[in-house]
């Protein structure tokens, strides 16, 4: 082969996901850095990307054992949101990806040219390893469904914002799922936080999350990242399947004085009947207190 000509590598794969959700997950950092590995021992620890033709993007690959990491990054030169993107890696090959609808399932092709380090065989393993981890990761986030909880307190917006994420408050009205439920982190914009409490054998267990929105008297946004078993943090494996990318949106909305509250969150279809019995004891508990609180 000429050194001149470009070898064209294309890899796809057939998801069980609609395409908005698809790209959701194919775009956003914080899912990236959930399934952009090829393998269980390497990991991708930052993401960052400004989608956008002429935007950037980079990925940091990293050993799980700490041995050895390497940056992926380029720009952008074609997006069209739902359809395709275009970029050039910072070595200047080309990638090429093709996002096709086709009701609940979303097809993606995905071609790119081939560097000269190693085999096309093993690149095209490489790459088909982290588009069929992709696909896994995105069918799990679509066995979820979207519960939604409603409750009218007879007190202001910023009065129900700032109680319902008191430390002290939290605990009273969570204690409708765990009698020992708390958090421990910040409810900042971008912030780690973790919901924990302890089963009726002793053991601690809970959520690993991260704040993905807080608009102070309006809304707060969970993302839900792994799970917490025995003080240890999870993110990846069978382990959390279900819950990381499930998100959880609290929002305030001022009528005449008076607050609606609604809880929307993504649960897997096995625990809705734990919710829907759990949240509306929760939300009637916020309820009492932020009523029973003078000013």
């Amino acid at each position: 082969m000429s050194p001149d000509k470009k070898h064209i590598i294309t890899i796809e794969a057939t998801i069980k996901c609609p395409l908005e959700k698809v790209w959701k997950l194919w775009t956003d950092p914080f899912h990236i850095e959930q399934w952009n590995n090829a393998s269980e021992d390497w990991y991708t620890s930052e993401a960052e990307n400004d989608l956008r033709a002429g935007g950037r993007f980079r990925s940091r690959m990293e050993a799980r054992d700490g041995s050895t990491g390497f940056e992926f990054s380029g720009e952008y030169t074609r997006v069209e949101p739902l359809k395709q993107i275009d970029y050039t890696l910072d070595d200047g090959r080309t990638v090429q990806i093709i996002f096709a609808s086709e009701g609940d399932v979303t097809k993606i092709t995905e071609s790119f040219e081939a560097e000269t380090m190693n085999s096309a065989e093993l690149q095209k393993s490489g790459w088909q390893s982290i588009l069929d981890n992709f696909k896994k990761y995105a069918e799990k986030s679509a066995s979820m469904e979207r519960l939604k909880f409603t409750i009218s307190i007879n007190a202001p917006a910023l009065k129900v914002y700032t109680i319902m994420l008191d430390e002290t408050h939290y605990q009273q009205w969570t204690s409708a799922f765990n009698e020992t439920s708390r958090f421990v982190g910040s409810w900042e914009k971008g912030a780690k936080i973790v919901f924990l409490g302890t089963d009726k054998d002793g053991n601690e267990g809970g959520m690993l999350s991260r704040i993905r929105e807080n608009i102070r008297g309006r809304f707060v946004g969970i993302e839900h990242l792994g799970i917490i078993r025995n003080g240890e943090e999870i993110s990846s494996g069978s382990d959390v399947e279900g819950w990381a990318g499930a998100n959880e949106d609290y929002s305030f909305s001022d009528i005449d004085g008076k607050t609606l509250l609604t809880v929307e969150m993504d649960s897997m279809i096995q625990h809705r009947a734990y919710f829907q019995e759990h949240w509306p004891k929760a939300l009637q508990l916020l309820k009492t207190i932020c009523e029973s609180q003078s000013g």
